[in-house]
């Protein structure tokens, strides 16, 4: 994403029986809990989405991936499926099989995404509209974080997933999607989660970990697509190697304007969840990672793979429209934009009309 001119029911039963059934009417209900086990704090009732959602308050995303609009009611029918709770990212994707249905959201529609238990800070409210800032997610137009429009439904304020979030080990999903189920025996088709989805761990067996939700509550998650680690820990540093692999991985996975998520990546999304996943904060459009992101510059003779090269909007322009990450050879990853997905191509191939702008060095 270039820097902004524009600006079924899925059930979660709790160990020891408590269910949070999410619903497709944007609620959420909630079977008293049984059982020292249930939830994560014994007795308390799973909150509903949009609970606890007023100005001022600091709100966790409640869905799988939220969908952050420029401005509120900016929905099409066929984007229903992104702004429901639970949301149906799936069915959202097959909804705009034609470029002309995706490229529509690149035209001043939406801002970013914010994934399953990020952290938002909530300023205004619009009938069923937040207008927040992602504060993962660093950019010049917002200190606190990424800015947008969020339906309330998809959030909730809960002080105690706050606390965990800061005090426990936490298990980053490592898989390119894994599903949160309310039981160890699973049985519902449980809640699905993206590729770094991080989220506070209650407790770890073998083969499950049980993790804390927002809103109240917790889930299990297959250990195997998980990485755990201590309270504070950060990522160990990635090698050049460990980013590109991580990001081949996305290969075929059709773009997504203001995708963050194995749903969908725009160009910026993708390299900034990728770095993000092995630790590297990097501002999240294309601009501000030439320009804001304190990672010193190289020459295009200097080129090294894992290097991030530029791109403008007309040769010799500043306004940068694209980034891709170099892999050697003159050759770049990428995802490129509505009509194709991620991709290996040649960086001359791409650049036909003289548009590089520039590079950075991530990993010296």
């Amino acid at each position: 994403m270039t820097t902004r001119d524009l600006s079924r029911r899925t059930l979660l039963t709790a160990a020891g029986g408590a269910a949070l059934a999410v619903g497709l009417d944007g609620g959420t209900a909630a079977a008293a809990p049984t059982g020292r086990h249930a939830g994560h704090h014994p007795g308390r009732r799973p909150a509903r989405g949009g609970a606890g959602v007023v100005p001022g308050a600091t709100a966790f995303v409640q869905v799988s991936v939220a969908t952050a609009w420029s401005a509120p009611r900016l929905t099409r029918p066929l984007d229903r499926p992104s702004s429901t709770n639970p949301v149906d990212l799936d069915a959202w994707n097959a909804a705009m099989p034609e470029t002309t249905d995706r490229s529509w959201l690149s035209e001043g529609k939406l801002e970013t995404q914010a994934m399953f238990g990020r952290r938002v800070l909530v300023d205004e409210i619009d009938g069923e509209w937040a207008e927040v800032v992602v504060v993962d997610q660093p950019t010049p137009r917002d200190p606190r974080g990424y800015p947008g429009w969020i339906p309330v439904r998809q959030l909730v304020a809960d002080p105690r997933f706050a606390a965990l979030t800061s005090t426990m080990s936490t298990a980053t999903v490592t898989a390119r999607r894994t599903r949160l189920h309310g039981t160890p025996l699973g049985g519902h088709r449980g809640l699905p989660v993206s590729f770094d989805t991080i989220l506070p761990v209650l407790g770890a067996g073998r083969h499950l970990v049980r993790v804390a939700v927002p809103g109240g509550g917790a889930a299990y998650v297959r250990r195997r697509d998980v990485v755990l680690r201590a309270p504070g820990e950060q990522p160990p540093t990635p090698t050049v190697e460990d980013v590109v692999a991580t990001g081949m991985r996305f290969v075929g996975l059709r773009y997504l304007w203001a995708g963050v998520s194995a749903w969908g990546f725009d160009c910026s999304g993708f390299t900034s969840t990728i770095f993000h996943h092995h630790g590297i904060t990097l501002p999240r459009d294309s601009g501000p990672q030439l320009n804001a992101s304190g990672f010193p510059k190289v020459d295009r003779a200097d080129l090294r793979r894992g290097d991030l090269v530029f791109f403008a909007n007309k040769p010799g322009g500043t306004r940068i429209r694209h980034v891709a990450m170099y892999l050697g050879d003159d050759m770049i990853l990428q995802s490129p934009n509505s009509a194709r997905s991620v991709e290996v191509m040649s960086l001359t191939e791409y650049d036909t009309k003289g548009e590089y702008a520039g590079a950075v060095r991530v990993i010296a």
